[in-house]
């Protein structure tokens, strides 16, 4: 499945197991090199209970135990986008394994944003410093023997990139199940017509590629579900494939935001993943706070 215009041997199948979290939703996967120990994280969680305010790890314990019983060794923490729906565990993994830790390079466009919503002040960085590695399109990285490339993917949030690693890419938001379509593209900078272009991306690489998902709703009652491939969205996807026109998405996403409430954890999520999940600095007390600003989501 090695293609030309693609930097990487898709032929190269990595080992790779997720981690369902129901309460929000998500995937987390632990992506391991076939010719090695080595492997990555993708979007891992952190959990909170917001009504106490109170941050637990049992989501991010699951996976170092899996890393460590298998005697992986961790190379890479990756983040598809700044999440809104649930808080990163990636600086804890990282703590107690070690690892890079990266992100799209436009997370400056979203700190930036968030940064002005959270009224952080000068002495939140703007500039992605938070994290190992800042993404480019088309940058490449190794994890063990196999290389593994970043695809920029705006639309959803302006940072959103897909991670092909093999014959495996990790779409964060940009995608669902075929029968769970799109993401939403209303979040401050986020765009429908650009996400419509950024799916066409992932279209276009080859049909037999397997894309896993970072989040799924069991839409009509059926079980969750988390692995799909190229040719599958291009034929099912109900609403970009099948040969669905930029126009139709862009007129059924903009109609469909416009009913959606926020994430349930949008305001804490945002927060602590623009700071590459870390929690906001405490205060000259040592306490640890989240804002909850008004009338501004």
């Amino acid at each position: 499945m090695q293609g030309s215009n693609y930097p990487v041997d898709m032929d190269v199948k990595p080992d790779v197991k997720g981690f369902f979290d129901p309460a929000t939703n998500t995937i987390s996967y632990v992506v391991k090199d076939p010719a090695s120990n080595a492997c990555a994280v993708v979007d891992s969680v952190m959990d909170i209970d917001y009504a106490a305010g109170r941050i637990t790890y049992d989501n991010a314990d699951e996976i170092i135990a899996y890393i460590e019983d298998n005697d992986l060794e961790l190379e890479w923490l990756i983040e598809t986008h700044v999440h809104a729906d649930h808080l990163s565990g990636a600086p804890y993994i990282q703590q107690k394994l070690g690892g890079k830790l990266g992100v799209g390079d436009k997370i400056t466009v979203v700190q930036e944003t968030f940064g002005k919503v959270f009224n952080e002040g000068t002495e939140f960085q703007r500039d992605g410093s938070q994290f190992d590695q800042l993404f480019k399109d088309g940058d490449t990285y190794k994890i063990g023997e196999m290389t593994a490339f970043s695809m920029s993917t705006p639309g959803h949030t302006p940072a959103c990139m897909v991670h092909v690693m093999g014959n495996a890419a990790f779409v964060g938001d940009t995608l669902f199940m075929p029968d769970g379509g799109s993401a939403r593209a209303d979040f401050p900078g986020g765009d429908a017509a650009v996400l419509y272009d950024s799916i066409q991306k992932v279209l276009a690489l080859p049909d037999d590629l397997r894309l896993f998902m970072c989040h799924d709703y069991g839409p009509n009652g059926r079980d969750i579900a988390w692995e799909t491939t190229v040719g599958d969205e291009k034929a099912h996807n109900i609403h970009v494939g099948g040969g669905k026109t930029r126009d139709d998405f862009i007129k059924f996403r903009t109609e469909r935001d416009a009913t959606l409430d926020m994430p349930k954890l949008i305001i804490p999520s945002l927060q602590v993943n623009m700071r590459a999940g870390k929690l906001p600095p405490a205060d000259e007390s040592g306490k640890t706070f989240l804002k909850v600003p008004v009338n501004e989501l």
